[in-house]
C-alpha cells in the first residue's frame, strides 16, 4: 500500500507540472452566448470546467447506482457469508468427527448445510457421527440425505460399514449388492463382507472372502490363517453327522489347512465319533508328519479302532527320532493300555510323567497320573490308584 500511495503521488505531481506547464499557453477564448447573456472565458478554464463537470456526473452517477443496487449488494454479501460459514462448519464437523466429538461433528453437519452444495458430504459425516453415538435411526435420517449421484457409492459403502459394525449383517450385505450392480467392487467393500458373513456364520463365504483378501494383501498373515481355520473348523462341524461328506470337504481344502494342527485335531475327533478311526488316523498322521504337536500326539490313541498294534509300531518309529517327547511317551502308554500290554504301558507312563516333572509340563502330569491311576486299577492294585488319583488332583492349580 505505501508503494502504491507512493506512486499516486508521483502521478500527481506530474499532471501538476504538465498543467502548469500547458497554463502558461493562453491563447484561445471561449465565448458562450445566451441572450442575453453573454460569457467569454479562456479556453484553458473551460477544458478544467468541463472535465471537473464530467467528474461531478460520473460521481453522482456512481451514487445513485450504488444506492440503487445496495438491497442486491447485501443480499449477495449476506449469502457469501452463509456460504463461507456454512463452509467453516462443514470443516469443524470433519475435525471433530475424527477427535471423537461426535455430537459436536453431528451439529457443526447440520449447520453445514445452510449450502445446498455441502447436503452430500454433510450427510456422510452426520451419519458417521450419530453411528457412532448409536442413534441408528438419526444415522439413517442422514443417510437418505445423500442424494448426490456421484456420491452414491460412498453412500453405500458407508451403510454397508456401518450396518456390519452395528451386527445388522443382512443390511451390511444389501448395500453391498446394490453397490456391485452399479458396478462398484472395492477392497474394502470384500472387507466388510468378510465381518458380515462372519456374523451371519457363512463358512463357506468366509473362506472364500479370506482367501480373496489374502492374494490381494489386504488381511494380515496371521490373522488370515485364523479366519481360515475359523471357518474350516465350522464347516467340519457342519458335517459332523455325516462322514462321507466331512471327508469330502477335508480333501476339498488346502494342504495348508489340513496340515494344521488345530484342524485334523478336529477332523479326527469328528470321525471318531462317526466310528471311522482308520480315517481320522490317516488325517493325524499327515499333519504329525507336517507339524509335530502335541494335540495330535494326545488324540491318535483314540484313532486306533480295536487293534493299537500298528499304531505302536509306528508310534516307536517317531520315538527313535524323538527319545525325550514325553507327549509321545504318553501316546505310546495310552495305546499299550489299549492293546493290554501292562508292563509297556506303566514303564511309557512313568516316562512320561518323568518327562513332565523335568520339564514342568503341568497338564502332562496331570494326564499321566491319570493315566497311570486307571491302569492300577485294571491290575487292580487299589492303594497305588489311589495315589496317582491324589497326586493328579494335588497338581491341579485351582483358584
Amino acid at each position: 500500500m505505501a508503494i502504491r500511495g507512493l506512486l499516486w503521488l508521483a502521478l500527481l505531481f506530474v499532471v501538476a507540472v504538465a498543467l502548469a506547464t500547458v497554463g502558461r499557453f493562453d491563447a484561445g477564448q471561449v465565448l458562450l452566448v445566451y441572450p442575453p447573456y453573454r460569457v467569454d472565458v479562456s479556453l484553458n478554464l473551460f477544458v478544467v470546467g468541463i472535465v471537473v463537470a464530467f467528474l461531478l456526473l460520473y460521481a453522482i452517477l456512481r451514487f445513485v447506482r450504488n444506492i440503487v443496487t445496495m438491497p442486491r449488494r447485501v443480499a449477495a454479501y449476506r449469502a457469501r457469508a452463509r456460504k463461507e460459514k456454512a463452509h467453516s462448519a462443514l470443516r469443524d464437523a470433519v475435525g471433530n468427527l475424527y477427535a471423537g466429538r461426535f455430537s459436536r461433528a453431528e451439529k457443526a453437519a447440520r449447520d453445514s448445510l445452510a449450502d445446498d452444495n455441502n447436503k452430500g458430504a454433510a450427510g456422510l459425516i452426520g451419519a458417521n457421527a450419530a453411528h457412532r453415538l448409536h442413534e441408528y435411526a438419526r444415522r439413517d435420517d442422514w443417510l437418505t440425505q445423500v442424494d448426490d449421484p456421484e456420491l452414491q457409492e460412498a453412500r453405500l459403502m458407508a451403510t454397508a460399514d456401518m450396518r456390519a459394525d452395528g451386527r445388522d449383517a443382512d443390511g451390511a450385505l444389501a448395500a453391498l449388492t446394490e453397490m456391485r450392480s452399479q458396478g462398484g467392487r472395492r477392497i474394502h467393500a470384500q472387507q466388510i463382507a468378510l465381518r458380515a458373513q462372519q456374523q451371519l456364520k457363512n463358512w463357506s463365504e468366509v473362506l472364500k472372502l479370506v482367501k480373496t483378501l489374502e492374494k490381494r494383501e489386504a488381511l494380515h498373515p496371521a490373522v488370515a490363517v485364523r479366519l481360515r481355520q475359523l471357518a474350516a473348523e465350522n464347516l467340519l462341524r457342519d458335517r459332523r453327522h455325516n462322514a462321507d461328506a466331512l471327508l469330502e470337504l477335508w480333501h476339498a481344502l488346502s494342504p495348508v489347512e489340513r496340515h494344521s494342527p488345530r484342524l485334523a485335531d478336529c477332523a479326527a475327533e469328528l470321525l471318531i465319533a462317526l466310528e471311522r478311526p482308520a480315517d481320522a488316523r490317516k488325517i493325524v498322521e499327515e499333519a504329525l508328519s507336517h507339524n509335530w504337536d502335541a494335540r495330535l500326539l494326545r488324540r491318535y490313541p483314540d484313532t486306533a479302532g480295536d487293534d493299537a498294534l500298528p499304531l505302536i509300531q509306528k508310534a516307536e518309529a517317531w520315538r527313535k527320532e524323538r527319545p525325550e517327547d514325553g507327549d509321545l511317551l504318553f501316546a505310546l502308554g495310552r495305546l499299550c493300555l489299549k492293546q493290554q500290554l501292562w508292563g509297556k504301558a506303566q514303564s511309557f507312563l512313568e516316562a512320561a510323567l518323568k518327562s513332565a516333572n523335568a520339564h514342568g509340563n503341568e497338564p502332562l502330569k496331570i494326564r499321566s497320573h491319570r493315566a497311570l491311576a486307571r491302569l492300577h486299577e485294571q491290575l487292580g492294585d487299589a492303594d497305588k490308584a489311589a495315589t496317582h488319583y491324589r497326586e493328579s488332583a494335588m497338581s491341579m492349580n485351582v483358584v
